[in-house]
């Protein structure tokens, strides 16, 4: 099994306070693996390289995990998205990061991800570690 470089990082994010869970949801997010930069930015040169280790798991209480892969698709840089991937031959199952491009991954943070279903949640970075 390969060393991952110290850049990969295992991010998780959990639910945010919402109307539906007013003390937010550990129960429900996502946990991926992705390059970050020194800034704590992902790295898309790295990620390019190496991007068959950026997977992501959706865990959603009283659903099976989704199990995919982190991508990058292209657009420039107003239009360049970050998305989780549970079938890369269908078109319509990524979920979007709201401006991951943009965004430092550091625990607190706030972070939005918008649903297959085009609806946008609110997640807080729980933990930033080392991938392994």
């Amino acid at each position: 099994m390969a060393t991952l470089p110290h850049s990969f990082k295992r991010i998780r994010l959990n639910l945010a306070r919402s109307k539906e869970f007013p003390n937010g949801s550990a129960r429900h997010g996502y946990e991926f693996v992705v390059p970050l930069d020194a800034k704590e930015h992902i790295d898309a040169d790295l990620w390019k390289a190496e991007r068959a280790h950026c997977r992501v798991r959706r865990f959603w209480a009283g659903e099976e995990d989704q199990i995919g892969f982190v991508v990058h698709k292209a657009g420039g840089p107003e239009h360049a998205r970050w998305v989780f991937d549970y079938d890369q031959t269908a078109e319509d199952d990524d979920e979007s990061g709201y401006r991951f491009g943009a965004h430092a991954f550091r625990i607190g943070e706030f972070v939005s991800v918008r649903d297959e279903d085009g609806e946008m949640h609110t997640f807080v970075v729980a933990s930033v570690e080392a991938a392994t």
